[in-house]
């Protein structure tokens, strides 16, 4: 074929075709609604505050809408953050020593607790402008998006197989191609399911964000989690049920267009040298590879990123082997006394302020003896959550089919916000008589749960095929295929499952231990019922010591447990 010949084909080949035309109708009117919804943010705050939240179910798509652009603003945040702090955690061991129990700290505290400093702030910076609102809703859902994410990319980072390992150093490739070519593809598999989740727990966060106070004005705007909020007040049930087909058909949406193909495309991602049947693409991808203009565009995105992540940004030899590296004491010793130091200096300042503000030792244990029933539920509803999820979750993520039949039901159940059953809760505690102590607990772990399901299921996708070949050779089934395969190879995604689980099950208990519905409030021990007992009355101090108190659980907690957990799955279970 001549030139000129190859030439005219390749151009017919870029021209649009029908899917082309209706991929583009799809965008422009996407971008049309986000421009909508973008010129609406730059009003004043006071317009938001002079049209309530009304529940007439006509007005739901637009604020579905607006509810979705801000849980995908928060998502791109968090993706920026879980590329920087994880990479800094796993790269530098000192920098570690900091990062990550700050991180498990992060992941603890009550969403209402970024709210008290954030809404001020971002208000500040834009005075009188619904766009500091909007800010201060984004950055409210990115604290509940952000922390998963960050523990899965820190985990897979931290078992990148070691023959891999050793072929990128065999290739002499520099740190920057070998985190684009190696660890970013290696993350990408568990750092999408992830992704999903995060998109689920920032439902949770909704009803919490899109109500700003300050002082003793309230601004809510409009948006799901808002219409959620104004139904429970008005104890309106069918405007609830419309809020959650609403929920419904947006995650729905989104799976479908976005997350499907993410899954799809990350499974080439898998560490196998075996290929395995992967079913069909879904609609979304299989629409898209059959556009011609809409897939050079893609295409031409892709070659460029690869020249870019394929290029040698820092000079100097790229490593050849690893080589054992003994760390300075004295920069050591420096560097732990600079920490020291500076707990020292937070913890004489809360101390301080403790003083000053009247607290004595007996508010301290009592604070603690809260601090021990709720870490009592934490752990009996993780060992149940662990019990029944994990099964599930190798079943769902060993049958590709199966797992993309039930990725939307998924999402949907943990973005089920818990309030909703409140009401159930409320009335079934109080028909039968029975102990709040124990019937409520079930509320902390109803969103928590799910970090252990999606986190599993990633592992469980992401284990090598030929080795479940191997083990079928060898007719090796039943419990010794648990113990020696299959439990040896999710571990260290069960892992960021429990300790992210951990984490929302001690944020949700300051909502889930303390229920109410209409004039009926139902109360069980704990630390989160004195924190928020703490935040009604407007005692300041004891809503610092309570955090603190949580603090000190978490970091414990963590450090006893799912720190030996993390060392033992980055040295012994690496593939």
């Amino acid at each position: 074929m001549s030139d000129t010949a190859q030439t005219t084909t390749s151009s017919v080949r870029r021209l649009p075709n029908l899917f082309d035309l209706a991929a583009m109708l799809v965008i422009a009117a996407g971008l049309i609604a986000v421009g909508n919804v973008a010129r609406h943010t730059l009003a004043p705050l006071a317009s938001v505050a002079a049209v309530p939240i009304d529940l007439d179910p006509i007005y739901l798509p637009g604020y579905a809408l607006r509810t979705t652009l801000r849980m995908f603003a928060a998502l791109g945040v968090s993706l920026l953050f879980t590329f920087t702090y994880a990479t800094w955690a796993a790269k530098s061991r000192r920098a570690r020593l900091v990062l990550i129990p700050i991180l498990d700290i992060l992941q603890s505290l009550p969403i209402f607790g970024f709210l008290t400093f954030t809404v001020t702030f971002f208000l500040g910076l834009f005075p009188g402008q619904l766009v500091g609102a909007e800010f201060a809703v984004v950055f409210t859902i990115f604290t509940s998006q952000a922390w998963n994410m960050t523990f899965s990319m820190y985990q897979s980072l931290t078992t990148v197989p070691a023959d891999l390992d050793e072929a990128s150093r065999g290739f002499r490739l520099s740190h920057w191609q070998r985190f684009w070519r190696l660890e970013v593809p290696f993350a990408m598999p568990g750092l999408i399911w992830n992704m999903m989740m995060s998109m689920s727990g920032g439902w949770f966060a909704l009803v919490a964000s899109e109500a700003i106070s300050v002082g003793n004005t309230t601004f809510t705007l409009p948006g799901i989690g808002s219409y959620i909020k104004a139904a429970l007040d008005a104890q309106n049930v069918r405007a609830v049920f419309y809020a959650i087909a609403a929920m419904l058909l947006v995650i729905l949406a989104y799976d479908q267009l976005l997350f499907r193909p993410l899954v799809a495309w990350s499974s080439k991602f898998r560490f196998e040298t075996t290929q395995e049947d992967q079913g069909e693409d879904p609609w979304m991808l299989a629409l898209l590879r059959r556009t011609r203009l809409l897939r050079f565009i893609v295409n031409t995105l892709g070659d460029s990123f690869f020249l870019i992540s394929g290029m040698r940004l820092w000079r100097g030899r790229a490593p050849r082997a690893r080589a054992p590296q003994i760390p300075s004491r004295t920069v050591d010793m420096l560097w732990l006394s600079a920490l020291l130091l500076i707990v020292l200096w937070a913890s004489l300042h809360i101390l301080h302020f403790s003083v000053t503000s009247g607290l004595a030792w007996a508010d301290v244990r009592i604070a603690f003896t809260m601090g021990l029933y709720t870490l009592a539920r934490v752990v009996v509803l993780l060992l149940l959550a662990t019990a029944i999820w994990v099964p599930i979750g190798v079943w769902i993520g060993l049958n590709p089919a199966l797992a993309k039949g039930v990725g939307a039901a998924a999402q949907f159940l943990a973005a089920f916000p818990a309030n909703l059953l409140f009401p159930l809760f409320v009335i079934f505690i109080i028909r039968y008589r029975l102990n709040a102590d124990i019937w409520l607990s079930p509320l902390i772990i109803l969103g928590a749960q799910w970090y252990i399901l999606f986190n599993v299921v990633a592992g469980a996708s992401a284990f090598p095929g030929d080795l479940r070949e191997v083990a079928n050779n060898f007719r090796v089934g039943g419990l010794l295929w648990w113990r020696r395969v299959i439990l040896p190879g999710i571990f260290p995604y069960f892992v960021t499952g429990g300790i992210t689980a951990s984490g929302g099950a001690w944020n949700a208990a300051v909502l889930a231990e303390i229920v109410t519905w209409g004039h009926t409030t139902l109360k069980a021990h704990g630390l989160g019922a004195y924190i928020q007992d703490a935040t009604i009355a407007g005692d300041s101090a004891r809503v610092l010591l309570g955090m603190v108190v949580m603090a000190s659980f978490v970091l414990t907690f963590n450090r006893l447990v799912w720190r030996p957990m993390y060392a033992y799955s980055s040295r012994r279970l690496r593939l």
